[in-house]
């Protein structure tokens, strides 16, 4: 099956199900999600660990405003608009400025195939993400929740943790390699 025609079927169901409280559902569209995010961030960042925070920051995103998806509208644009939001607030953040055109056709030719990625088993449903943010020590958790949840800018996730700018960035790297290191242990497991 073609990206194209899980997108536009098998997506819209799965969300809506996840929608309704179904664990299983929302896990097996995390996963089938992870390559086509994956092929549309490659497309504008090269380095493979910033694609992966990017993957991730995508998917914490995507759980936090699921409730905003409507199953009667088009899913893949939903998740690109995501996707690119994130990649390019991954490339400000480097002090990069790259143009993100989504170009429909290259991710609707993009064809799922099996072994797709590191993080497809593992970033599967809320449990996993929760999972993962409750090993982080609690400053860290509360700067990933602060700034990738609440989509808090620095200068305001500095101000509700009574910290500096450049604190919470620290505290930001190192949350995002403690995840990282989460999502690669996990699936060497697999």
């Amino acid at each position: 099956m073609s990206l194209s025609e899980a997108s536009s079927t098998r997506w819209p169901t799965l969300m809506a199900r996840a929608q309704a409280g179904d664990q299983q559902a929302y896990s097996q569209l995390l996963q089938a999600m992870v390559p086509a995010i994956r092929a549309l961030v490659r497309k504008k960042i090269s380095d493979e660990a910033l694609v992966e925070d990017v993957i991730q920051d995508t998917l914490l995103a995507i759980h936090r405003v699921r409730h905003t998806y409507d199953p009667t509208r088009p899913i893949l644009p939903w998740v690109a608009a995501i996707a690119a939001a994130r990649a390019i607030d991954a490339l400000r953040q480097r002090g990069r400025r790259r143009d993100w055109e989504l170009q429909d056709e290259d991710v609707l030719h993009y064809q799922t195939s099996g072994g797709e990625g590191k993080l497809t088993d593992d970033i599967a449903n809320s449990q996993v993400l929760s999972g993962w943010l409750g090993q982080l020590p609690p400053r860290q958790r509360q700067i990933i929740e602060s700034v990738h949840l609440r989509e808090s800018s620095l200068a305001e996730a500095a101000a509700e943790n009574d910290l500096s700018v450049s604190a919470v960035k620290a505290l930001l790297h190192r949350a995002m390699q403690n995840l990282r290191k989460f999502g690669a242990s996990s699936h060497g497991k697999s």
